[in-house]
C-alpha cells in the first residue's frame, strides 16, 4: 500500500514531468512565429543599404487604370494630392526614401525628392536589378535641384518607363523626373504642375537676362531629354511663366506637344 506522502511525492514529480515536457514545445513555438515574422518583413540587410531603404507595410497605392475621369480642366484645377482613384491601401516589398517597390519591375514613387533621394534609388536598384517602370503616384517636387537631376538622369541610364496613372499628379521638379523616362506614359486625367525655378538667393528664372548661362542647365538637360531646341526653350519658357509661389497646371496632351508619349 502507497503511504500519503509517496503518492503525493509522485504527483509533483509527474505534474513537473508534465509541464517540463511541454515547455520546450510551447518553446519552439514561439520561435517559429518570430521566425515567419521575420522573413515576411522583406530583409535586414536593407536597412544598411541607404537611407530610407526601410519596410513600407502600408503605401497608397494601387491607380486603377480603367477608373472614371473628371469632367473637369486640370489646366485650370488645384489639386495638391492624388485622386481618390489611388487612396487603396496595398503592401510594398520594400521601400527606398519616397520609393516603394511593389513587384520585380515596378516601382511607385510618392513623395519630395531630397538630398538623400539619388543613394537610396541607386541602392534599390542594387537590391532589385530588374526595376523598369516608374508609377509617379504623388510626386510634389524637389528640395534639392542638384539631387533632383541627378536622380533623373539615373532613372534614364536604368531605362526606366515613368508612368503617371489615373489621378497621379507629379508637380515642380517631378516633372523632370517622368521626363527622364526611356518611354513615357500618363493617364488622360494625369496632372502636371509647373512653375519657375528660385534660386537660394531669392531670385527666379526671369530675374536674370535670357543670355545668363544660369539657364543653360535646364535647357541642356531638356534637350538631353529627347526636345529639340525650340521644345526646349518654349517649354522652359512655359515653366518660368508661372512664379514660384504658384503653379500652372498642364494636362496629358499639353505635355505631348513637347515629348513624345507612349
Amino acid at each position: 500500500m502507497v503511504s500519503p506522502t509517496a503518492l503525493a511525492r509522485t504527483l509533483i514529480v509527474a505534474a513537473l514531468a508534465a509541464v517540463l515536457a511541454f515547455a520546450p514545445a510551447q518553446a519552439q513555438q514561439v520561435v517559429t512565429v518570430t521566425t515567419t515574422t521575420v522573413t515576411w518583413t522583406y530583409e535586414d540587410v536593407d536597412a544598411d543599404v541607404g537611407n530610407g531603404a526601410d519596410q513600407a507595410d502600408d503605401f497608397a497605392t494601387a491607380p486603377d487604370e480603367d477608373a472614371p475621369t473628371e469632367d473637369t480642366d486640370l489646366a485650370a484645377t488645384r489639386r495638391y494630392a492624388p485622386s481618390a482613384t489611388l487612396a487603396t491601401v496595398g503592401r510594398a516589398r520594400a521601400s527606398f526614401g519616397p520609393f516603394a517597390v511593389i513587384d520585380d519591375t515596378t516601382i511607385r514613387m510618392a513623395g519630395d525628392v531630397t538630398s538623400a533621394t539619388p543613394r537610396q534609388f541607386a541602392a534599390m536598384l542594387a537590391a532589385f536589378p530588374n526595376l523598369k517602370r516608374l508609377e509617379m503616384v504623388d510626386c510634389p517636387g524637389s528640395l534639392d535641384e542638384e539631387a533632383n537631376l541627378i536622380l533623373a538622369r539615373a532613372i534614364r541610364r536604368a531605362g526606366m518607363e515613368t508612368v503617371v496613372p489615373s489621378g497621379g499628379s507629379v508637380r515642380s521638379g517631378a516633372v523632370e523626373l517622368w521626363l527622364a523616362g526611356i518611354t513615357r506614359r500618363a493617364a488622360p486625367d494625369a496632372e502636371f504642375g509647373v512653375h519657375s525655378w528660385l534660386d537660394d538667393t531669392g531670385h527666379q528664372a526671369n530675374d536674370y537676362p535670357a543670355s545668363d548661362p544660369v539657364h543653360a542647365e535646364y535647357l541642356s538637360y531638356y534637350r538631353e531629354m529627347g526636345m529639340d531646341d525650340t521644345k526646349a526653350r518654349a517649354f522652359y519658357a512655359l515653366t518660368n511663366s508661372t512664379p514660384f509661389d504658384d503653379v500652372r497646371y498642364l494636362t496629358r496632351d499639353d505635355m505631348a506637344r513637347f515629348v513624345t508619349l507612349n
